[in-house]
């Protein structure tokens, strides 16, 4: 139950603040713990990220694929890849993963991410295999860069309309650079 609690304290920070405001201080604030106590359930901030990461990734994760496998063409589980990735960026989950891979880390919080980010990038493979790319796992994480730097504009508040950001995404993922 605290530990619970503790885990949505974060997300919150992190949402809010990013890493600079995940701090146990904050977290004890937050839950009316006292700073001690949130030493009993995490022995450090990347402790913290690690337990969120394994458990708020999977979810957002299982959406993605939830989102692709009810499309049916491998060019409808691409644009459903980017999109769902895109509709989650509001999501207080995904902005604390977002806050979190900005943050300075140490290696053991890093490849929890990396291997994350591995799996989302893996569900991909097949639909760029049987669009014919000659390297698709390659495609994929092309791919995912694409819904980075989409991720990245809609989280600095660009510009653009975050619905413009998105369709350029899906018409990059589609169509490349020909627009």
């Amino acid at each position: 139950m605290q530990r619970g609690a503790l885990l949505d304290a974060a997300r919150t920070l992190l949402s809010e603040g990013g890493t600079e405001a995940l701090t146990f201080p904050a977290l004890a604030e937050r839950t009316g713990l006292a700073r001690s106590s949130v030493y009993e359930y995490f022995r450090s901030r990347a402790a913290v990220v690690e337990e969120l990461c394994a458990v708020d990734f999977p979810v957002w994760a299982a959406e993605v694929e939830t989102a692709m496998e009810s499309a049916e063409t491998p060019e409808a589980k691409v644009e459903a890849y980017v999109r769902r990735q895109l509709a989650l960026v509001g999501d207080r989950r995904h902005r604390a993963v977002v806050a979190i891979s900005a943050g300075e880390l140490d290696a053991g919080a890093r490849e929890k991410i990396r291997a994350a980010h591995g799996g989302l990038i893996a569900m991909i493979v097949e639909a760029l295999a049987t669009l014919g790319h000659a390297q698709p796992r390659l495609a994929a994480m092309l791919l995912q860069g694409v819904v980075d730097a989409a991720v990245r504009r809609i989280e600095l508040g660009a510009a653009e309309d975050p619905e413009e950001i998105v369709e350029a995404a899906v018409a990059m993922a589609l169509n490349g650079v020909r627009g």
